[in-house]
């Protein structure tokens, strides 16, 4: 909780416990320092409290540019009770070996980290402790509050954790691939869209109707024939067995856009389902390339052309 919380301050969740990437990602939002912070155990026991309402908002980890979609966040938006994401942050990834005081490097026999961070250092750790035991955490900062209680030797998290379960940086800024990010959403409750800023992006769930020859094109189509770029498409399982799947979108645009609009109208169309998770603005402040033919106005005149035709006036 920030101590400067004041009772009609917002509730926000975040993954935890304190000293999480997600937390960092969190103190970055405007209003953070008057917000009240709550840490959760789980991704989806900070979105569950977002739609008990017992909290105003959520900000959990949705991509990482070494190790992909973060899966567990991605399955709760696109099959929990909806929710809307209102913003993304970017925020650079580097990790800290974090041990008690006295801790010497050939005394590091079990390391812990998340799962999502082991592969952003997998050779970092073959190369540097071939021999350490690595085991999965919660998170990266309840792998160091799981080291100052002495159940591992190690942790790799954010040096900036370091301070808060009283451990030292043994070795900092580890990393396997230079300029690794990790794109965390801060989500609310539905209601109405965030206006669109010019550089927007926009995430959808498309549930197929079935498994068939050219399921996959059908959906692609219904963007690139309005000339909408896909920045990111992913398959996951639905639960219901082999061979049922949906797809994670997003899109560059704004759902306000009439191509983005269009677009989606038609996945609709040839989708069993089809849920909306948010138009926001793009943390890195791309704007995308509108194709001839593809802009708001040139939608707009062809529309007043079909009118015209069909009373008989062109």
């Amino acid at each position: 909780m920030s101590p400067s919380a004041s009772a009609g301050a917002p509730r926000w969740t975040y993954l935890g416990p304190e000293g999480t990437f997600t937390e960092a990602a969190l103190r970055t939002l405007p209003g953070a320092g008057e917000a009240v912070s709550i840490p959760m155990a789980s991704v989806p026991a900070a979105l569950d409290a977002v739609r008990r309402g017992e909290a105003d908002g959520a900000v959990v980890p949705l991509e990482n540019s070494v190790e992909g979609s973060v899966s567990i966040t991605l399955d709760e938006l696109a099959t929990g009770e909806p929710l809307l994401i209102e913003r993304e942050i970017l925020l650079p990834i580097s990790f800290a070996l974090l041990v008690r005081p006295g801790t010497a490097f050939e005394d590091i026999k079990t390391v812990s980290s998340h799962s999502h961070a082991q592969p952003q250092v997998r050779r970092w750790l073959a190369a540097n402790l071939p021999d350490a035991h690595w085991s999965s955490a919660a998170s990266n900062a309840d792998a160091a509050r799981l080291v100052q209680e002495g159940r591992y030797d190690a942790a790799l998290a954010g040096e900036f954790a370091a301070a808060r379960y009283g451990l030292v940086p043994l070795v900092t800024d580890i990393h396997d691939v230079e300029g690794a990010v990790t794109r965390f959403v801060q989500v609310r409750r539905p209601g109405s869209v965030v206006a669109p800023t010019g550089a927007d992006r926009t995430s959808v769930v498309a549930f197929i109707v079935d498994d068939h020859a050219g399921a996959l094109l059908e959906i692609l189509q219904e963007f690139a024939v309005r000339g909408v770029n896909l920045d990111h498409i992913q398959s996951r399982p639905t639960g219901d067995g082999l061979g049922h799947y949906f797809f994670a979108i997003e899109a560059e645009g704004h759902i306000a856009d009439a191509r983005v609009g269009e677009a989606l109208m038609g996945l609709r169309r040839v989708c069993a389902a089809v849920r909306f998770l948010g138009s926001y603005p793009r943390a890195d402040g791309v704007r995308p390339q509108v194709r001839r033919g593809t802009s708001d106005p040139e939608f707009a005149d062809a529309a007043d052309w079909l009118d015209r035709c069909r009373r008989g006036d062109d």
